[in-house]
């Protein structure tokens, strides 16, 4: 029997709102217990300083200009995941931190992947193994660093014996998407399908109080632009088939296309933009299964958005069949975190957590800095 690791996951996606955290036990295997959950949401300060650097790093050259606020937002980032540590794990004897971060700058091209967080400091305040700088690996062995959730996601597939092939749709800032064709090896198929919610989130924090379109009340109340839509969706298709990245970042987007719309107008709009790439990519994705009824489980944030989810199917093809992640018993908020429990735990076990048919790299890799507290 293998070991058993009790981890905590603590995943803060590319919204930049906060840290989900999942306390797991599992070999990082076939073997996984759901011990805790609990999101923990960036205080105003932290995610205004946030949003607010991140708006500034478009380059490598910004990383080198704003050096010193990056050194200043990583410290209270890595102070903000350690009093989650403190409050999650009261009761609880943890092995093991698997520590994601904050995404700040992604650049495939670049090849660089920087996420926010010390995890040499959150080791010496926590008193814990931690686990972190997780695309590290990858990148140096060919590979763009994400997507890393697939071999969790073909975990989740075969314990909830879910017939395959079938996907999982990640809808969080960025949307990415993972199809398992078989359990044998590791015939995974990921990649960066499009922006998620950070279109609309960046529209509605720039006209509203809010942060993000609620049940995507905003959008549906608005109209479509069809003029805008389709240059913004013709100059996306020319910029991207030059790029073809397997992963994406939220600085590949923006919202400028729809300046001088009204509140719903420019939501619909940007609903509509981003529902019509995720379903050209999965379409294009799942082209061989042009007859099969293939099941796709979404989770993230983005599934609550039923403006969103709706035009979603409505523009993909009739051959593949939506579904919640609560439809089969799983907590679509908390998945990405789970998944950084168990890539933590295959890290120190040494097991390979990407794989050149998900990010690229040259060949399977494990990956994870682990500081030995």
């Amino acid at each position: 029997m293998n070991k058993e690791y009790t981890c905590l996951g603590m995943m803060s996606g590319t919204s930049g709102d906060g840290v989900d955290a999942s306390i797991i036990r599992s070999n990082g295997l076939d073997e996984l217990t759901i011990l805790k959950e609990k999101y923990y949401e960036y205080d105003e300060k932290l995610f205004q300083e946030f949003h607010s650097l991140k708006k500034k790093i478009n380059s490598i050259a910004d990383l080198k200009k704003f050096s010193s606020l990056i050194n200043i937002l990583e410290k209270n980032i890595t102070i903000f995941h350690a009093k989650v540590v403190k409050d999650i794990t009261q009761g609880f004897n943890l092995d093991l931190i698997g520590f994601h971060g904050q995404t700040l700058y992604h650049n495939p091209q670049e090849k660089i992947s920087i996420q926010l967080g010390n995890g040499n400091l959150l080791s010496q305040l926590s008193k814990k193994k931690v686990v972190f700088n997780f695309r590290k690996n990858d990148i140096k062995n060919g590979g763009e660093g994400a997507p890393l959730t697939p071999i969790f996601h073909k975990y989740l597939l075969k314990s909830k014996k879910i017939e395959l092939p079938a996907c999982i749709l990640n809808i969080g800032g960025i949307s990415n998407f993972t199809l398992i064709r078989n359990l044998n090896n590791h015939e995974i198929a990921s990649k960066d399908v499009g922006p998620g919610n950070c279109l609309i989130n960046a529209w509605i924090q720039n006209h509203t109080n809010e942060k993000f379109d609620l049940d995507g009340k905003i959008s549906n109340r608005g109209k479509i632009n069809e003029i805008i839509l389709e240059q913004a969706l013709e100059t996306h298709e020319s910029n991207f088939q030059k790029k073809n990245n397997i992963s994406l970042d939220t600085n590949d987007f923006d919202i400028s296309f729809v300046r001088g719309l009204n509140l719903e107008d420019g939501a619909a709009t940007l609903t509509a933009f981003t529902a019509k790439i995720i379903s050209s990519k999965i379409s294009y994705l799942l082209n061989e299964y042009d007859k099969k009824i293939i099941k796709i489980i979404i989770c993230g944030g983005g599934r609550k958005n039923k403006s969103l989810i709706k035009q979603i199917k409505l523009n993909s093809r009739k051959n593949l069949s939506f579904y919640n992640s609560e439809d089969f018993q799983l907590n679509g908020d908390f998945i990405e975190s789970q998944a950084f429990g168990y890539l933590a735990i295959r890290s120190v076990m040494s097991l390979p957590i990407s794989f050149p048919s998900t990010t690229g790299c040259s060949a399977p890799c494990s990956g994870g800095e682990i500081i030995q507290f």
